[in-house]
This record gives C-alpha cells, structure tokens and sequence, in this order.
C-alpha cells in the first residue's frame, strides 16, 4: 500500500507504523517462499524417483536411497506445512494484539490521539482509519498466504495433512481472513474499552482465543453430517479423509450409545446384551472432505457476524466517551 495514493488519516498511520508494516510484509514474503521452495524442492526429488525406474511397491537395493530421499523430502514438507499452520492459526491474534496496542491503546494511553481529533478529523474518522488500514492489509494478504498453503497441502507427492487437523483447517478456505478481522475489531474495542496498552493486548487475546475455541468445539454442528449404518460384525467404511464425529449402536431406527452393551465383554453377556436391546447394528457420523467449504463458509459467517457487532460497539463506545 503507498503512503503517496493515501490521503489524511489512513496515509497517517501507514508513515506511523511502516516499519512494522514493512517487516510484516517480508515475513508473509519469506513463508510464500518457504512454502513454494518446499513444495518445488518435493516434487523434483520425487520426479527424479520416477524418472530412476523405482516405486513406492517395487525398489532394487540401488533404490533404496532414491527412496529415502523421497521419504525425507516428504517428511520436511508435511513439517513445513504443519508449522506454517500453525502460523496461520496466530496470525489473527498478532493482528489483534497490534491493533490493540500499538495502533489504538499506546495513543488512547498517552493522548496523542488528540492531535489528530484537533486537526479536523473526528473521533469516527479517525477509529475508520484505524480499523480500515490493517483490515485493507490482511483483506490482501492473508488470503495469498491461505492459498499458498491450500496449494501445497493437495501435493500428490506427500502425505498430505487432513483438512479437518486443527491447524490446516484454521489456514485454508475463507475463514483465516474473517478471524484476522475479527481480531482487528476486538483489539479495537480492547483498546477503547480500557484504553491501557498491555491490558488491551491481554484482553484481545483472551476474547479472539475463546472465540477460536469456542468455534472449533462447535465445528462438527455446523453443518449436517453424513451417516453410515452397518450391520452387526462389519466394519464401517468411510470415505478418505473423513472427520469422525459419533458412533454408536442402532436398534431399528433408535441410536444407542456404544457404551450399551460393552464390546469388550465376555461374548455371551455381550451377545444377551445385543439381543435384549434389539441390536441391528451400528452407526458413523461424519464429515467427508466435500463438507469443508459448508462448514468453512458457516463459521465464516458466524465469525463475520461476530466482527460487525464488534465494530458497532466499538463506534458506540467511542461516541459515548467522546460525543
């Protein structure tokens, strides 16, 4: 963003806070790096593997450390994968804690947000600003990073880690930008509600994390799952990279909880158990990898909502102390 196209506040606060701007920028450079130098690094070492005439099924001793490699390479990307995740997963609350502290709380705290109210910028204009400028930043920049991960994640050539693992979930799809701006409302309203710097940060973190939690414990409602039933003494066979969500034991069309009759007891009390409750079979509840996006785009929604609130009692508080 230059500092040349931006006009009163907003070009105020990107010359204010450049430097953290800048170092943010080439930290989000260098993963996108990080990230692709893996994924090209990978997939050459395990086209080379190819080209050599070896398999994963079949290797001659001459393959065995072609074959290492390989494993070795794929071994470093699901680790680069699995910490740029959870990379991701903070970014909103490093956003948060900056906006709740160097932006808004340090000039709530020292009173220079006065010069500013004092040279025809209002009270409204100026809390705009201050919510518009990162949130026009992260709008940019964390959904390249999200896609950048998203891209390498589907890599044929490595084990790839679930979508439904904590961390890729949290850095793919549509919900690592909402939660970066809903973190920017929070620390905005951190800061205005207490307008102390280290005690905004504290209290941006500790609500965007019961956020986080609380969305992450209710992820599996979100959506409706798919179900399988199967008889007695059969395995339940769920699509690739399902999320298991319930189990338990169907008797006609009434679920029972697995613990009804233990599986682990002698056969015939087992088998009497089975009988007295009219056992039929059992049941699976769970997500296949299709209900990523509906659950994706309903936490989304959830988390935006959460956001719009936020800014609006932001601007309540602000005009209420500074009406």
């Amino acid at each position: 963003m230059s500092t040349i196209t931006l006009r009163g506040p907003a070009r105020v606060i990107v010359l204010q806070h450049r430097r953290v701007l800048w170092i943010a920028g080439a930290l989000a450079l260098a993963g996108v790096v990080l990230l692709t130098a893996s994924m090209w690094w990978n997939s050459r070492t395990a086209d080379s593997f190819a080209d050599s005439g070896c398999s994963h099924l079949y290797t001659s001793p001459r393959c065995y450390a072609a074959f290492d490699d390989v494993l070795s390479h794929q071994a470093w990307l699901r680790d680069v994968l699995r910490y740029a995740g959870t990379a991701m997963t903070v970014l909103p609350a490093a956003i948060g804690l900056f906006v709740a502290g160097p932006m808004i709380g340090r000039e709530l705290e020292n009173g220079t947000y006065r010069l500013a109210w004092s040279q025809s910028v209002s009270p409204a204009r100026w809390l705009l600003a201050k919510l518009t400028v990162p949130a026009a930043i992260t709008v940019v920049a964390v959904p390249v990073l999200s896609a950048v991960f998203a891209w390498c994640r589907t890599s044929p050539d490595t084990d790839r880690v679930a979508w439904y693992d904590s961390t890729a979930y949290a850095a793919m799809g549509t919900l690592p930008v909402a939660s970066a701006l809903l973190a920017i409302a929070l620390g905005a309203l951190a800061a205005l509600l207490v307008r102390r710097t280290l005690l905004a940060m504290s209290v941006t973190v500790l609500a965007y994390g019961a956020v986080a939690l609380a969305l992450a414990a209710a992820r599996s409602s979100l959506w409706a799952v798919s179900t399988v039933v199967t008889p007695l003494n059969s395995a339940a066979r769920l699509p690739d990279e399902s999320l298991w969500v319930a189990g338990g034991l169907m008797a006609g069309d009434a679920r029972l909880p697995g613990e009804t009759c233990e599986r682990g007891g002698a056969q015939p009390g087992l088998d009497r158990c089975l009988a007295d409750h009219h056992v039929t079979g059992t049941y699976v509840d769970y997500h296949p990898a299709s209900h990523f996006w509906p659950l994706q785009l309903v936490g989304t929604g959830v988390v935006l909502v959460l956001t719009v609130v936020a800014v609006a009692v932001a601007f309540r508080v602000l005009r209420r102390r500074h009406a």
